[in-house]
């Protein structure tokens, strides 16, 4: 998580305000005609909307030729909105430049891994490392916060949208430190450097590994200068961008993160069961990003769920949208707002679901909307706070590393299972059903107020980081340490004596040999766990034997040969993992370690889900039915969507919803 200091005065401004759930979506006026304008401020009305976010992509709009403004349609749009009571997120359009700064500028253009100079077309056409560009953003930036930094519409500051772009035009100022003596590749003149374009056969993996930091700086430095602007003429406003969870993964989100306000995410989930774990996920990742604070979800889909390898859209069931909506709001989040309020009728997103759609107002989606916009009002308590302390509290973390990811995505790995987010998610959805909520923490953080640090496919560990985990297990922490995690060191150099060698002396163990396996090939351990994609000849020293691999393992691995272990360090605890476990096993051996950490999971029905969320005067314990079947769960309070009192057994319909207002958190943290 990341570490905040004492609340900035725009903290403190937001939190005052805020007696409700932030509720809307992305609003776009200057797509539409008056009439429909007018219709929009009574449907908001009507479904208890009181957040709008505009402006995000009204470049063009706002300028429409260099250095020549248009303000009226704005203008109009926050008097309309503040006169009905809606508050605004006004958002700087930098994402899209218009079409017109493209044809001046087209060395501003991005530029492919191919060498191919992108044209103007769609969003996203800058390069953030152009000169022209970070000039054009800070203008249009200062020019927006001058003229309405004291409009009484706005209560938060956008800034971009879904930072992400990345251009491998020429570079200049990227410190290297990559082994340059293979392949001939020693640089003598900062003009043979390049960004890691398409090139002959493999390229070097700590040359494309630095690009990726040098990307993620590049990124952060835009973002600066849009702060530095908005902080000069407005102080006492909020500030925030979205981040795309989590695949768009660009940048490093803890370094984003310790810049922002308010911590602020766009979320799309899959269909089915493991989209409900995936939203989980993310607001996990979402509040820990915020340091434990309140975050806001700042796009959501009311229907669309995206099938990307089938290339179609798919319609969410009734009541899934409110379901995943408290979810978001359990672990965290003080509001829910959507992509977008009126469902456009041209442009490339033009059958994306919408808070309106296409067809108006009757309709399942606008009715979906407006009666959870009515509930939402009367739950006060999800609003921001101000909350002394965490908003969820967690004894377990999980290790999010941008390093950790970028590394893995390098060719001529062992394996291609290795893949960082997979890796992440299996844990995380492992702890979501044993009951067991998670937070998420930088590996350059301080770890001691968990119990257990889980470290899954972090290939790239400097020695800072090791030490910092040494001094965690000798503290007493619990450590669960998975395949490949510690093999290198921050650039990618393999450590020497030992796989895993960052944490294998801590483990108890030394790792002499990787053995991948094939597509499809799997392995029984001893005491019934079935293995997958990742095996390795594994010597204990000093370690508990857990399980061992059985006669079905590849011929370099000895029949009876350690797979899992554990180790007493001291008074720490060290789990190690040397091959994959998916599903419920891997569930029953995290259950197994979390209990050994001496944290309590709670007992629910499957596919329950439980957190407590702590509030301005107590706490709500909010449960989450995600089956089509009712379920019986245990609770003791007020119930504050129907207003009454419940104690004992409590009945939870087929995808329902129960929060009971508790007057303390149950829960603490180790330290």
């Amino acid at each position: 998580m990341v570490e905040r200091e004492t609340p900035t005065p725009a903290i403190e401004a937001l939190r005052r305000p805020i007696s409700h759930v932030w509720f809307g979506g992305d609003y776009n006026p200057e797509q539409w005609p008056e009439a429909v304008l007018l219709e929009d401020i009574d449907l908001m009305q009507q479904a208890a909307v009181n957040t709008a976010t505009v402006g995000v992509f009204s470049w063009a709009a706002l300028e429409p030729q260099p250095g020549e403004y248009d303000f009226g349609w704005l203008d109009a749009a926050l008097d309309r909105l503040h006169s009905a009571g809606v508050k605004v997120i006004l958002a700087t359009p930098t994402a899209s430049p218009p079409p017109w700064f493209s044809r001046l500028h087209p060395e501003a253009l991005p530029v492919t891994p191919d060498g191919v100079r992108l044209i103007h077309g769609s969003r996203d056409t800058y390069n953030p490392a152009a000169p022209a560009y970070r000039d054009a953003a800070r203008r249009i930036t200062r020019v927006l916060a001058e003229r309405y930094g004291d409009h009484p519409a706005l209560a938060m500051w956008h800034l971009h949208n879904e930072y992400g772009t990345v251009s491998y035009g020429p570079v200049t100022d990227v410190a290297a430190t990559w082994n340059t003596a293979f392949w001939s590749q020693v640089y003598s003149s900062w003009e043979d450097i390049h960004a890691p374009q398409r090139t002959q056969y493999i390229p070097n993996p700590a040359h494309l590994l630095d690009f990726k930091r040098f990307s993620s700086d590049m990124l952060l430095r835009c973002l600066r200068d849009q702060l530095e602007i908005v902080r000069e003429v407005t102080p006492g406003v909020p500030t925030t961008t979205n981040f795309m969870l989590p695949t768009w993964h660009h940048y490093d989100e803890w370094d984003f993160a310790r810049e922002l306000d308010v911590v602020t995410i766009d979320h799309y989930p899959e269909d089915g069961p493991s989209g409900d774990a995936q939203v989980a996920f993310a607001a996990d990742l979402a509040r820990s990003f915020a340091g434990g604070r309140p975050w806001l979800l700042m796009e959501q889909a009311t229907s669309l769920v995206y099938d990307y390898a089938g290339g179609r859209m798919l319609a969410k069931a009734p009541g899934r949208m409110r379901r995943n909506t408290y979810q978001y709001l359990a672990r965290g989040s003080f509001g829910s707002l959507f992509f977008q309020w009126r469902a456009p009728r041209v442009g490339a997103e033009f059958f994306h679901s919408a808070m309106v759609p296409h067809v108006g107002p009757d309709s399942r989606i606008f009715r979906e909307i407006r009666d959870l916009g009515a509930e939402l009002a009367g739950v006060p308590e999800l609003s921001a706070g101000p909350i002394e302390g965490r908003v969820v509290e967690s004894r377990t973390a999980i290790v999010w590393d941008s390093t950790a990811w970028w590394a893995t995505e390098t060719r001529m790995l062992p394996s291609a299972d290795v893949a960082y987010l997979p890796a992440l998610r299996r844990v995380h959805e492992a702890l979501w059903r044993s009951g067991v909520t998670a937070d998420f923490v930088d590996p350059n953080g301080d770890p001691s107020q968990y119990d257990l640090v889980l470290v899954p496919s972090m290939i790239a560990v400097s020695d800072s980081q090791r030490e910092a985990f040494d001094r965690f297990v000798a503290n007493g922490g619990h450590l669960a340490v998975w395949y490949l995690s510690g093999s290198t060191d921050e650039h990618l150099r393999v450590r020497e004596g030992s796989y895993s060698a960052a944490f294998a002396e801590l483990a108890g163990v030394r790792v002499e040999e990787h053995a991948p396996l094939r597509d499809g090939q799997n392995l029984t351990l001893s005491e019934g766990t079935c293995a997958s994609a990742w095996s390795e000849v594994l010597h204990v020293r000093g370690a508990e034997v857990v399980a061992s691999y059985g006669a079905d393992a590849p011929a370099v691995i000895a029949p009876g040969s350690a797979a899992i272990t554990r180790n007493v360090r001291g008074s720490g605890v060290v789990h190690y993992f040397s091959t994959r476990v998916e599903g419920d096993d891997l569930q029953r051996h995290l259950a197994r370690i979390v209990a050994d950490a001496g944290i309590e999971a709670a007992v629910l029905p499957d596919g329950v889900e439980h957190v407590v969320r702590r509030t301005k005067t107590g706490a709500l314990r909010i449960f989450i039915n995600h089956t089509e079947r009712a379920q019986t769960v245990r609770a003791t309070g007020r119930n504050v969507l129907s207003n009454t009192d419940v104690d004992g057994d409590v009945a939870v319909a087929a995808g329902d919803v129960l929060i009971v207002r508790i007057e303390t958190s149950p829960e603490g943290s180790r330290k």
